[in-house]
């Protein structure tokens, strides 16, 4: 079965979701960024740190391509990841697509929840932070709008809110499980 790609912006809930969602359609889950991570013996903010973010973005580019190819698979993608290249074009052409659309409040709940470093939001005040996103969000919107499939999100808390969305992507996706 084709590949089902989460996109959407950082903290949208792509690796909650996309790990719920491939357990219950018993598929196996990748996060592209541990995938680079692994390949690479390399943490994310360190790639960035070495290699910049166009470095970054080449390397993050070719993984997809080499993942995307695998079947029976739940793909979740970095923030950026749509945004460069023809990657957008790409993941609608080889997997069902789905952007996490989320507004920027429940971004910023997210992300404050979240425990792991983001290089392109570190030492934010919330302030910095509520801007940072909203303009990114802008910038990015028209990438991500082109998926296949829109799902919004609002904070997640529980494991029923998480339930839930899987269910719609499953019934948004058509999928029998």
């Amino acid at each position: 079965m084709k590949p089902i790609i989460l996109i959407g912006y950082m903290g949208a809930g792509k690796t909650t979701l996309g790990r719920h969602l491939a357990q219950e359609l018993h598929r196996d889950f990748i996060d592209l960024d541990w995938w680079i991570e692994n390949r690479f013996c390399m943490k994310i903010p360190d790639i960035f740190a070495r290699k910049g973010e166009d470095g970054f973005r080449e390397i993050e580019r070719r993984m997809l391509h080499e993942v995307a190819e695998f079947e029976d698979i739940v793909l979740s993608c970095g923030g950026g990841t749509p945004c460069f290249f023809d990657n957008i074009d790409y993941m609608n052409r080889v997997a069902d697509t789905v952007y996490l659309c989320a507004a920027p409040d429940v971004l910023q709940a997210h992300l404050a929840m979240g425990k792991s470093v983001r290089p392109l939001i570190q030492g934010k005040t919330p302030d910095e932070l509520h801007t940072f996103i909203v303009d990114s969000l802008q910038a990015r919107s028209p990438f991500y709008e082109k998926a296949q499939h829109i799902l919004h999100i609002n904070v997640i808390h529980t494991k029923e809110q998480i339930a839930a969305y899987v269910q719609q992507i499953i019934s948004e996706l058509k999928i029998k499980n």
